[in-house]
């Protein structure tokens, strides 16, 4: 007999799973702002750095991009739609789903999470009408895509920031 599909035994774990909710707040709608084309499907075979993509605003927002143009890079915030609840569901895993690194809570980790919310600085290469292009955007084709925001070095880079050993490559 055949059962569901089971993910990889290194992306699952044993261990705790996401507690529930119980306040005014457990749910929250939000509307996507526009979606991602780049024709990318398998986010895990792909050098991000080099893809170019176009982000393609609902036509309501292209008054929001005034003054956008005037900035060489943009946060995005997308959201991974085709993160399972299993995935989601899940508190800790391996980077990258490799268990040569040591195990990490899931908030540790870039990667699946309890909201499936990203959060990528990309290169902003030009805004036409509603349509931004930009490269280094790790979100596949369709991708929804939540919200833009100008990156503002002052405000988001952090001089002396540490991460872990296993995270500096």
């Amino acid at each position: 007999m055949i059962g569901p599909a089971r993910p990889p035994d290194r992306f699952r774990s044993s261990g705790p799973r996401m507690p529930r909710m119980s306040s005014d707040f457990a749910s929250i709608t939000l509307q996507p702002i526009g979606f991602v084309h780049n024709g990318e499907a398998d986010a895990a075979c792909v050098d991000w750095s080099r893809v170019r993509s176009q982000i393609v605003l609902s036509e309501g927002f292209v008054d929001a991009l005034l003054g956008l143009a005037d900035y060489s890079h943009v946060i995005v915030v997308g959201w991974l739609h085709e993160l399972t609840e299993v995935m989601r569901q899940r508190l800790q895993a391996y980077p990258s789903g490799d268990d040569r690194y040591p195990i990490q809570g899931s908030l540790a980790l870039r990667g699946a999470r309890p909201n499936p919310i990203s959060v990528t600085v990309c290169r902003l290469l030009k805004i036409d009408g509603a349509t931004l292009e930009v490269e280094g955007l790790d979100l596949v084709d369709g991708t929804p895509i939540l919200d833009v925001k100008p990156y503002i070095a002052a405000y988001d880079a952090i001089a002396k920031a540490s991460i872990p050993r296993w995270a500096r490559g």
